[in-house]
């Protein structure tokens, strides 16, 4: 398994190799987009379907925290050169997590690469680092003496989703490695950026699995399921996302738990959310690409 996220660096080079061009770069496509949205909900205008991604905008003030649309908008040019929007770049950035891809792009990155993404089952093996189910991937406490461990919202500064000048600007991600690796040597499993990984999310799968008694090395179910999204039908198209990000904090989201899981529509891509691939022992490595540590 990758040691690191995939980086802006890495990303980079697969784009001047391959000229590909990222979803949150081309115009979305009603026929996507329609299975994540309630049935009846009528097509928006083509001028309205532009190029871009959802960014986490914040708010300048404490807000109730039962409706994510506060602190999150869809913004035109966002993209992964443009994280936060037209006039963001990734700068100085080269060892930070890529985000703004989404599933299908860390697919084609790693076709490039010659890997792919990790099962959730081999993701939770390798977060967990040796420590069996211990609360976080370093231990049970969330500090070690007073040392925080990952990139996570840090509320004892500010409240969450507050990100006024006053409070200390805007959250973002942090250059890999900048907290310790866990037990097998991997960095920032929980923490910094959200991972894709292969599986198609279902709330009810490991409810599913466990009444199969001992399942050894599990690849996930064949569809999607998600009841408590409010937001999209139940059966819309979601792949998992593991390890949590620099939004997630005790108020709001405890998502920096090996455990956490939570699906995602795999054209969506966010400000939020990366990936990091494995390496099969059988496959050739790519010309120019980085090898995964294992």
């Amino acid at each position: 398994m990758d040691r690191t996220h995939v980086t802006n660096a890495q990303f980079t080079e697969f784009v001047k190799a391959t000229g590909y061009v990222t979803t949150a770069e081309r115009k979305p496509d009603w026929e996507t987009l329609r299975v994540q949205v309630p049935e009846g909900t009528p097509r928006p205008p083509d001028s309205q379907l532009l190029a871009g991604a959802m960014v986490f905008v914040g708010t300048d003030q404490q807000v109730p925290l039962d409706d994510w649309s506060r602190w999150w908008s869809y913004m035109p040019g966002a993209n992964w050169r443009h994280p936060a929007g037209p006039g963001s770049d990734i700068a100085g950035k080269d060892e930070h997590p890529v985000v703004q891809v989404s599933y299908e792009d860390a697919q084609a990155y790693a076709r490039w690469a010659h890997k792919r993404l990790p099962t959730e089952a081999e993701w939770e093996f390798a977060a967990r680092g040796g420590l069996e189910q211990a609360t976080y991937t370093w231990g049970e406490e969330f500090t070690v003496n007073g040392q925080r461990m990952a990139n996570t919202w840090d509320t004892t500064t500010r409240p969450f989703p507050v990100v006024s000048a006053r409070a200390g600007g805007a959250a973002g991600t942090s250059r890999v490695k900048t907290f310790p690796a866990n037990g097998y040597g991997l960095y920032d499993m929980t923490g910094n950026a959200w991972q894709w990984v292969a599986d198609w999310y279902r709330a009810d799968y490991f409810e599913q699995m466990a009444r199969q008694g001992l399942i050894k090395d599990p690849h996930g179910p064949s569809d999607s399921y998600d009841p408590e999204d409010r937001f999209a039908p139940p059966r819309a198209p979601k792949r998992v996302t593991r390890g949590g990000s620099f939004l997630c904090n005790v108020d709001y989201c405890l998502s920096y738990r090996p455990s956490a899981r939570r699906g995602n529509d795999p054209y969506n891509p966010m400000s939020h959310i990366g990936f990091r691939l494995v390496l099969d022992a059988e496959a050739p490595a790519a010309k120019g690409a980085t090898l995964a540590s294992r």
